[in-house]
């Protein structure tokens, strides 16, 4: 876990760390790239990026007040070197050389927003940095956390298309936020070790296209068909909970951070040559009839080794999974025409 090489960051010798799990070998040196990383995800994701002992620079990359983001995250004594970078005239020079980079910016969700309603700006936004990737850094593993997720990844396979990098094995939505919520409100209701608890979730990355696969979650916990209902629609609605509970004053920022890090963090151990790193995300895929679709998906040392099939569904999620279809066909046909026009 992430987590417990960070603690372990901060009490052994560096050299013990970066030795850690690679046998003799020193850790590959890594650049990360955070674009948005003055924002509400980017600066938390930014330091826990900078708590990770893989990480070997660090470029915060946003088009305002990142030097100061840069500053603060610099004078902490871990591994990485952080860089900041201002302006759209050093954006190149913050992805040239980046093995990963992660994509927060944008605007967030507020209250009565729907993720729709972010598609004109973010689309944008997201068009502009995958043109930039597509030129300084077209092997980069991309980390699509952005809104509407559903819509911003297709943009982001058009661009690199036209632009003659796309390989569906380097770029990937993060979902994983989904999964946490999943994990944390199955442990809450089913009184098991939230540490223990693993529940993938397929679909996408929007209202009912989230689909928590609870059959298949583990250890098993004896819940009714209702209890699962309402912690499929919690799971579903849990941005919405945090928008509202933030009163006009922000979304999902937090926990989105740190969704963001444990997913960078397995696209790093992956690219190492760590043996069986899964987790679930919003791909190229052919597990439905859906050009993308999240879920379980073995990553390596090119991005997405393996995109795991569904597995076993219970009538209940076969019922979902039909109904989500539509709308995330929908969104991802607006993200591939945004791009075209």
């Amino acid at each position: 876990m992430m987590w417990r090489s960070i603690k372990s960051l901060t009490t052994s010798s560096s050299s013990h760390i970066l030795r850690r799990g690679y046998a003799s070998e020193a850790v590959p040196d890594r650049k990360v790239a955070v674009l948005g990383a003055a924002g509400g995800i980017g600066q938390p994701l930014a330091l826990l990026m900078k708590l990770n002992p893989l990480v070997s620079s660090l470029a915060l990359y946003d088009i305002a007040n990142t030097p100061g983001v840069a500053a603060d995250i610099s004078h902490i004594n871990t591994r990485s070197e952080v860089y900041g970078y201002s302006g759209e005239a050093e954006l190149g020079k913050a992805l040239e050389g980046a093995d990963v980079v992660i994509i927060p910016a944008g605007v967030p969700r507020k209250p009565g927003m729907t993720r729709d309603d972010l598609f004109n700006i973010n689309a944008g936004i997201v068009k502009g940095l995958c043109e930039a990737i597509a030129k300084h850094c077209p092997q980069a593993l991309v980390n699509m956390i952005s809104n509407p997720v559903n819509s911003t990844v297709p943009i982001a396979a058009e661009i690199f298309k036209k632009a003659g990098t796309y390989d569906p094995k380097r770029l990937f939505g993060v979902t994983t936020l989904d999964v946490v919520r999943a994990k944390t409100f199955y442990a809450g209701k089913g009184k098991v070790p939230v540490a223990e608890v693993n529940v993938p979730v397929v679909g996408g990355h929007a209202g009912i296209t989230i689909l928590p696969l609870f059959s298949q979650a583990t250890p098993k916990a004896n819940l009714s068909d209702a209890e699962i209902t309402a912690l499929t629609k919690r799971t579903q609605d849990g941005g919405t909970e945090v928008v509202e509970a933030k009163a006009g004053k922000g979304s999902a920022t937090l926990s989105m951070a740190y969704a963001g890090a444990v997913f960078a963090d397995a696209c790093l151990k992956g690219l190492n040559g760590a043996s069986d790193v899964v987790e679930c995300s919003f791909v190229q895929s052919t597990v439905t009839e859906l050009p993308f679709f999240a879920s379980k998906v073995r990553l390596g040392k090119n991005g997405v080794e393996e995109v795991l099939g569904l597995g076993p569904l219970s009538d209940y999620e076969k019922e979902g999974l039909e109904k989500l279809k539509p709308e995330l066909q929908s969104s991802i046909e607006k993200g591939i025409k945004f791009a075209n026009q």
